[in-house]
């Protein structure tokens, strides 16, 4: 019993799982955000040419 209270108390292990899961929601945010505003962009782009024609 006395080998598992060392693992039992010690956190560490949560705390990298806790920064990965952010570290994901920031990166799927990002690309949400990217893809969003490439939309855009190649829509505007695409006006851009239908007008120059």
């Amino acid at each position: 019993m006395s080998i598992i209270k060392p693992f039992a108390k010690d956190e560490s292990g949560a705390t990298a799982i806790e920064y990965g899961l952010i570290a994901v929601g920031i990166a799927i945010t990002i690309i949400a955000v990217v893809r969003g505003v490439g939309g855009s962009l190649n829509s505007a782009f695409s006006n851009v040419n239908t007008g120059l024609k």
